[in-house]
């Protein structure tokens, strides 16, 4: 439809929706050399680069199924997934090159393919693309066939391979394109990680399928998101909160032209009330969505119209989709009572891949997917998140959400980020311990902020410790690991 119409920029480099066809049609052309059939798997090892979305589309042009990978992983870890899914080629940028040299000798062959300096035995990406037939391929494609494999943060145990087929990414585009009014002139910044399914999902597909502009950002950083939104004038982006929080800390926020912008969209993980206010006040549209890997990963979305209305909601169920809260009896909840968050509809995960135990475990009967969140509605239907199921602690035979706790705290005027998790405790079986990382220049200490929460949270909500320390451990997808904050006690 638009075939100079510019698809991506990446650096320097600007990419037509006409150049994007060609390259992906060649690229589709070496992987068919390289014994890439429908249903084969090919990997993709990097930070943001517009590769990542070539070695997409000309994987999915042969009907194969693309695998993203975490490229902060180590080696063990990526063999793993290169391992568990099966790939047969694997493509990465050259901050991997470390990584890729130090994996095992897979048990499937693999063909290697580098953007830059390729080692022995390596293809080099650009020359073995341009390389490639550009005739087209027309290999049919079904809405059930699997389109990618996407391996969840791992936090606990080994990682599962979600798979989300071609069905659930169209489903998902729609529902997008539906809450957001997703326009053929958006200019969206991808500044999240491509491997994690958000920037994937709700930005650059969405933004692809209307022929807007995806500004593509190898790697978050304040400074040059502020230059790119001023230089290409971004009407759309997408983060976690710790990415809006840092933009809101940085000494151009109060001089900064953010006028371009038409919508900001966080998800991951809640943002705190305090923090959408912030945006709020500059005259800006900022939605929360809420939503998993395994549901592609839209369930929810909190609309422009009601951003302000409904502050710290994640919003009513996408168009085409269903939700519910349950007991643990699968009963429905009643306003205001927590309970568990399940999600059915076609932009739903079949299942996990190679992992029929998992996928089972997953789903209830009528094929209701158990999000593991717990979340509350209130009387007119918006969902409130309260928190994972397994953060859970119990304090004096009280249930404590650790989220709901952060939420409070972090409107204290010196709290920039807080986790709280449950440890063990003679008196009470469990008790809230709270790591807090300070705004710059602000001070405050563990009773200041215990003081703080009096009157505003129950007495056995309030953590019985509080370390102020420099910095979260995160997941490459911005998520806490609260398992490595469990270590630290």
């Amino acid at each position: 439809m638009t075939p100079n119409r510019t698809a991506f920029v990446f650096g320097d480099r600007t990419l037509t929706y006409a150049d994007i066809h060609e390259r992906t049609t060649r690229l589709a052309s070496r992987l068919r050399d390289a014994g890439v059939r429908d249903g084969d798997r090919v990997a993709y090892l990097g930070p943001n680069h517009a590769a990542f979305a070539e070695t997409m589309f000309a994987t999915h042009l042969l009907g194969g199924i693309f695998v993203p990978l975490n490229f902060r992983l180590a080696a063990p870890e990526i063999a793993y997934m290169l391992e568990q899914s099966g790939a047969t080629v694997l493509i990465y940028g050259p901050q991997c090159a470390e990584t890729v040299r130090a994996l095992p000798d897979p048990s499937v062959p693999l063909t290697i393919v580098a953007l830059t300096s390729p080692a022995a035995g390596e293809r080099a990406y650009e020359t073995w693309l341009s390389q490639g037939d550009p005739a087209p391929i027309d290999v049919p494609v079904a809405l059930d066939d699997v389109a990618l494999i996407l391996y969840t943060s791992g936090t606990t145990g080994r990682p599962k391979g979600a798979t989300l087929t071609h069905g659930n990414l169209i489903w998902n585009t729609f529902n997008v394109i539906i809450g957001v009014d997703v326009a053929s002139d958006e200019v969206t910044l991808i500044s999240a990680p491509l491997f994690h399914v958000a920037a994937l999902d709700q930005t650059l597909l969405p933004t692809f399928i209307k022929g807007g502009r995806s500004v593509i950002m190898p790697s978050w950083n304040v400074d040059e998101c502020y230059d790119l939104i001023d230089k290409h004038r971004i009407t759309w982006m997408f983060g976690v909160a710790t990415m809006f929080a840092a933009l809101a800390r940085s000494p151009r926020w109060a001089a900064a032209d953010l006028s371009s912008l038409r919508h900001l969209m966080s998800g991951g993980a809640a943002v705190p009330a305090s923090l959408i206010r912030t945006y709020q006040d500059r005259g800006l549209v900022f939605c929360q969505g809420y939503g998993l890997t395994e549901t592609a990963p839209g369930a929810t979305f909190l609309e422009a119209s009601e951003s302000t209305r409904k502050v710290g909601s994640a919003g009513v169920p996408v168009f085409f989709a269903s939700v519910r809260v349950v007991r643990h009896d699968l009963t429905d909840v009643a306003v205001g009572e927590p309970g568990e968050v399940l999600i059915k509809g076609p932009n739903v995960t079949p299942g996990y891949w190679r992992n029929p135990e998992a996928t089972a475990a997953a789903f209830s009967e009528g094929g209701w997917f158990h999000s593991g969140d717990v979340a509350t509605l209130d009387e007119e239907g918006h969902l409130y998140i309260v928190d994972r199921v397994k953060d859970m602690y119990i304090s004096g035979g009280e249930n404590v959400y650790p989220a709901e706790v952060e939420k409070v705290m972090s409107e204290h005027p010196a709290v920039a980020e807080v986790a709280v998790i449950g440890v063990p405790d003679a008196k009470w079986g469990e008790v809230g311990r709270a790591f807090v990382v300070r705004r710059p220049g602000a001070d405050v200490t563990g009773d200041e902020l215990r003081d703080f929460l009096l009157g505003r949270l129950a007495r056995y909500k309030i953590p019985r410790y509080v370390d102020v320390v420099d910095d979260l451990p995160r997941t490459g997808s911005g998520k806490l690991r609260k398992p490595e904050l469990r270590n630290r006690v």
